[in-house]
């Protein structure tokens, strides 16, 4: 089938229902998002054998529709929110609801022709949870601790006391993740391989794990560009700009930010060349980014080639 002929979905996924139209068809429908509603929805789809369905990363709202579809052999891609809103604009589309959404997602499909996203492996997507979990509890906490400092001393016995509930459901939650990681022998290797690092902690390792599977399947630049730490261009004429990070996956970035700020003070090699880069007037996100991109190039180097810490990898890439 040519492109032109090709049949793309675009499916806006709410908490009570999923909006889908079909391009070039000009079909639009919604069925609930249950049980019930996708399987409709696959059964419907199935039949018109689409090129490609695209749907929008919200979290947790399409999760349900997306493992159903992958069940089903139907080529589903999870699309960037961010990525579609700017095809959006350049099309100068206004008006938003949730058939119109459905619609502008069908036209990325068509235009961008993202490739179908693998279906995660089940233990992976239970990982992937337990650390959401996880950083909801500590979200939690943060909020608690905040709190101590501006409510009356007679309610922090009942502030603490949710504290150490929330502390004790953070164990139980990290129990869960090495026993489920324990379970799986080719990921016990990479997490001891992983965790040789010094720096590299147990929130880090299980997220690379979970949502960085291509670590060590791809080169330095690949890796860094699809986390989003390779630094991107702004030049024009004879203008050049600041170079920026952008993209990529943010839930990994975010934790491998969290763990650099501890790297850099506890591993020789990393702090070395942080102080390195802050020596050469680099300013000290910029020398932190820096140093995310260079440990996650080691980490890459290291599950690519078996290899646990080497000090002398620090100087690789």
């Amino acid at each position: 089938m040519s492109t032109e002929n090709q049949i793309n979905v675009g499916v806006d996924a709410g908490k009570a229902q999923l909006d889908i139209f079909v391009r070039p068809l000009e079909q639009s429908f919604s069925v609930a998002n249950n049980a019930a509603g996708i399987r409709q929805a696959v059964l419907r789809l199935r039949k018109i054998k689409p090129a490609r369905i695209v749907i929008e990363a919200t979290g947790r709202l399409e999760l349900a529709f997306v493992l159903a579809a992958q069940q089903a052999k139907l080529p589903v891609t999870v699309a960037n929110p961010v990525q579609v809103r700017r095809f959006a604009g350049a099309l100068g589309q206004v008006a938003k609801t949730d058939t119109q959404d459905a619609r502008v997602i069908a036209h990325f499909g068509e235009a961008m022709q993202p490739e179908p996203t693998p279906l995660k492996p089940e233990k992976a997507r239970r990982v992937s949870d337990l650390l959401a979990r996880r950083n909801q509890l500590l979200d939690m906490s943060t909020m608690e601790k905040n709190r101590l400092s501006i409510l009356p001393k007679s309610l922090h016995a009942s502030l603490n006391r949710h504290l150490k509930q929330l502390q004790a459901e953070v164990g139980r939650i990290e129990a869960q993740l090495d026993k489920l990681i324990a379970s799986l022998p080719e990921w016990q290797a990479k997490r001891d391989l992983l965790m040789s690092v010094k720096g590299v902690g147990p929130v880090l390792t299980y997220t690379l794990l979970s949502d960085l599977p291509e670590l060590g399947e791809l080169n330095r630049r690949q890796i860094a560009a699809l986390v989003g730490v390779a630094p991107m261009n702004r030049d024009s004429g004879d203008y050049r700009g600041r170079r920026h990070i952008r993209g990529g996956r943010a839930r990994v970035r975010t934790v491998l930010f969290m763990a650099i700020m501890s790297a850099v003070q506890s591993n020789a090699k990393l702090k070395q060349y942080y102080l390195k880069l802050k020596a050469a007037g680099k300013p000290p996100k910029v020398a932190l980014v820096a140093c995310m991109r260079k440990l996650l190039t080691i980490l890459n180097t290291m599950v690519r080639n078996g290899q646990h810490w080497d000090p002398q990898l620090a100087l690789a890439g």
